[in-house]
């Protein structure tokens, strides 16, 4: 699917990274310049969150999705949210391992180890949602997230 929303209409932005036990979400802020929740949450979970932004006042423009072997059921569900726009997911996870380290610099001992060997201390599905995100709007985008925010499940944080 190309993208259906457009460049055109303001507001805020979703992806979302599906998985069978847990997904990574995102939503950006309402020009797509940073992001402004991060969150791994089980599936029913991320598809609630999804339909409370899309009801809020400022309504989802679209939502991101990779196009992989396991987005068949999830393009289902996510229509009757918000429009789908479709990216290339190839590689996505070896690379959200690298970006973590740039959104959350390693600390303490963390530092200490060679980048390569660095594995993140909690789930980073939030992150491969994030570079969904990135690679349909061709930038990165920074976090700016509420208070208490990491990327941790909600409720865990």
């Amino acid at each position: 699917m190309s993208d259906p929303a457009g460049e055109a209409r303001q507001g805020p932005l979703a992806a979302i990274d599906p998985g069978r036990s847990k997904c990574g979400l995102v939503i950006s802020d309402d020009q797509a310049c940073s992001i402004r929740v991060a969150a791994v949450l089980a599936p029913q979970m991320a598809l609630a969150q999804l339909r409370q932004w899309q009801e809020q006042n400022s309504p989802l423009v679209a939502v991101v999705l990779g196009n992989g072997t396991g987005s068949g059921p999830w393009r289902q569900w996510l229509a009757p949210i918000a429009p789908l726009i479709l990216v290339p997911e190839a590689g996505t996870t070896l690379a959200a391992r690298q970006r973590y380290w740039q959104l959350e610099p390693a600390q303490g001992w963390r530092r200490l180890l060679p980048r390569g060997l660095r594995q993140p201390p909690r789930d980073w599905d939030d992150v491969v949602a994030q570079l969904l995100l990135e690679r349909h709007l061709g930038r990165r985008l920074p976090r700016r997230l509420a208070q208490g925010q990491s990327g941790t499940p909600w409720g865990q944080a």
